[in-house]
């Protein structure tokens, strides 16, 4: 039976997150003995995690980066405090006066200090994501075969090339979630191009219909147009387009709310942009939810106003269950929506957000037939774990 191993930062929610959970549940585990490893414990798909799935420690170190220096020095641990503090200091350090922009490189370098290798080999360890996991697979893994998942645009991403290349070059293969993020890595990157192929992540349609209808869904009794995002709240998402946005439709007397499933560090500041434009009825934040299908398969239109993915997977479940979409045009959106066909794309600011859902609300023809499109389409991805076996097996 082959050892495997798959490294992730955490399970809270995001596209990479629930990708994992959605695999690791069609996982073959008569063939394969799994191992993970997240350096962030618990998070809210934590629970679907198959209990087949042998979950290793976190390392201290990761367990000290989320404990409060206050903490810390309650518990009396002086030298891991003493390193929190040098290594803040550094990582401000490197951000402000290197060409490294990105937080996970800045900061691999103190934790690289403190991480001690893992003693168990594997026949294959997979960085199911680009950043730590993959300095960590390349550096403090040993395994017959490593496998390297990249689940964003590269390049707008923010990282340094030369920091991560000869991270790279310890993996036997690359692997990207859809074609656009494998063109997009191809042009940073193409002394690696050998070695690199598109994996999409695993989207389960039996799985996803019958969650949509497993629980209640909203509760508010709303009449109007319910229109959803789901996604961190993070800048990449561009909550601040779709808040202002939301602004000129009710300055429309459309009659809406807005929905976000989602958590993350901007939380405070879009609460008070939502404040600040006299939109507390209309644009509601929701937290999160292990399940959020009931949400998508009731509201009116799904509406991802990225600057930026790796893919969309919240797209591709929201075309699963037959919804309207509305996205911004970041490169790699075309790989799933074309334009007035399957979906609607607007340019990348809430003015055109705003315009491209009003069509949609107003052109009931136009919804009607995006929506007879997305019957027709096949969204469902079960069958690229096979993909994985044949990278796990050596027949790729």
């Amino acid at each position: 039976m082959k050892k495997i191993l798959f490294v992730l930062d955490a399970l809270h929610s995001g596209g990479a997150e629930k990708s994992l959970s959605s695999l690791l549940s069609l996982f073959d585990y008569d063939k394969y003995h799994v191992d993970m490893l997240i350096f962030k414990p618990g998070g809210l798909y934590s629970p679907l995690i198959p209990k087949e799935v042998n979950r290793l420690e976190s390392p201290q170190v990761f367990i000290d980066m989320r404990t409060s220096l206050k903490d810390l020095a309650k518990q009396g641990k002086f030298l891991a405090l003493i390193w929190r503090i040098k290594s803040s200091i550094k990582l401000r350090y490197n951000m402000k006066f290197t060409n490294i922009n990105h937080g996970a490189q800045a900061l691999w370098p103190s934790l690289d200090s403190k991480l001690e290798k893992l003693e168990k080999e594997y026949d294959v360890a997979i960085a199911y994501s680009q950043g730590t996991p993959t300095y960590y697979v390349a550096d403090k893994v040993k395994a017959k075969k490593k496998l390297a998942w990249v689940n964003i645009d590269y390049k707008i991403a923010g990282y340094n090339k030369e920091f991560d290349i000869n991270y790279y070059k310890k993996f036997d293969k690359i692997i990207n979630v859809s074609e656009a993020c494998t063109k997009v890595f191809n042009e940073v990157y193409p002394e690696f191009e050998y070695k690199v192929k598109t994996i999409y992540d695993i989207i389960s349609e039996n799985l996803i219909n019958n969650m949509s209808v497993a629980e209640k869904g909203f509760t508010d009794n709303f009449d109007g147009v319910r229109i959803l995002t789901i996604g961190r709240l993070a800048y990449q998402k561009g909550y601040d387009m779709a808040i202002e946005a939301a602004k000129i439709l009710k300055d429309k007397n459309i009659k809406f709310k807005w929905y976000v499933i989602g958590e993350g560090s901007l939380k405070d500041e879009l609460r008070e942009l939502v404040k600040n434009n006299g939109l507390e009825k209309e644009f509601i934040f929701m937290g999160t939810f292990v399940n959020p299908y009931p949400f998508i398969k009731q509201c009116d239109i799904y509406c991802q106003p990225s600057r930026f993915e790796g893919f969309g997977l919240a797209i591709a479940e929201a075309r699963l269950l037959n919804k309207p979409v509305v996205a911004t045009n970041f490169e790699i959106v075309h790989d799933q929506i074309t334009n007035n066909v399957n979906g609607v794309i607007s340019d990348m600011n809430s003015e055109s957000i705003a315009k491209s859902l009003m069509e949609l609300i107003n052109d009931k023809d136009l919804s009607y037939r995006i929506i007879e499109k997305l019957k027709d389409e096949k969204v469902g991805t079960e069958e690229e774990i096979n993909k994985i076996y044949e990278l796990i097996e050596g027949r790729e």
